[in-house]
């Protein structure tokens, strides 16, 4: 189990206190049913072994659940900045999102990115907690969660985790002139978007490919990305 017992401090962009952390760490991952994510990101730190096995000093990682919102990178920054004086708090998020702003994303990937953190597209098994090693279950990365993943220096997602994709759009009310009332409709991306996302991608080590096949896609489904289109686009590995 690696441990970065002393390291010289990094800055972000935001000035946020310098975090240092290690990335050795050992997952079981096992299916188990997640929850619906209706709310924006939370994040909560997680102990990922029992005192017997670590001998009292367990390595610390962040789960991130829930919806991106425009909110999530600074949130995510004041999380950071609370608990980086934690013992043993280590540079991992668990990952488990439906999706949400896709400038936000690429926000939140790019502080990921600033602190050398690796992403796993995972969640903690509650009934697992006393047990000699925590279980980390399957869990889902979808829309423009891919986004947030890519910045991870390094980033996992387990055989039995979903990651997903599909065109980006907003959606935008108008009022409409004959009845008065207020419709929602679906705005579309004119290529603007598509390009600051794939040189962000290709920033990211990932093909920009990807983007091209998200917009592809239609709105009204997920294409949920084959081991062999996260291997061709050089999104992730399946194992930490």
């Amino acid at each position: 189990m690696s441990q970065v017992h002393d390291c010289a401090g990094r800055k972000n962009r935001r000035s946020v206190t310098a975090v240092c952390f290690g990335l050795g760490i050992l997952l079981i991952l096992g299916f188990a049913p997640h929850p619906a994510h209706a709310q924006a990101m939370t994040f909560r730190l997680i102990s990922v072994g029992d005192r017997v096995w670590c001998s009292g000093s367990c390595p610390v990682v962040i789960a991130a659940e829930g919806e991106i919102t425009t909110g999530t990178p600074n949130a995510f920054l004041a999380f950071v900045e609370s608990n980086v004086g934690t013992n043993n708090l280590h540079a991992i998020v668990f990952l488990d999102s439906p999706g949400g702003k896709v400038l936000a994303s690429m926000e939140f990937g790019k502080i990921l990115r600033e602190l050398g953190a690796a992403a796993i597209v995972g969640r903690v098994d509650p009934a697992a907690a006393n047990r000699r090693l925590s279980e980390f279950v399957a869990a889902r990365c979808l829309s423009a969660c891919v986004y947030a993943l890519m910045g991870a220096k390094k980033r996992v997602i387990p055989p039995q985790s979903l990651v997903g994709i599909h065109r980006m759009f907003t959606y935008v009310d108008a009022a409409d002139p004959d009845s008065s009332t207020v419709v929602r409709y679906r705005r579309y991306d004119n290529g603007e978007m598509a390009a600051v996302l794939e040189r962000y991608t290709w920033a990211m080590g990932v093909s920009p490919e990807l983007i091209a096949m998200a917009e592809r896609i239609s709105s009204d489904r997920i294409h949920i990305m084959s081991r062999a289109e996260i291997a061709r686009f050089h999104l992730a590995s399946s194992k930490f």
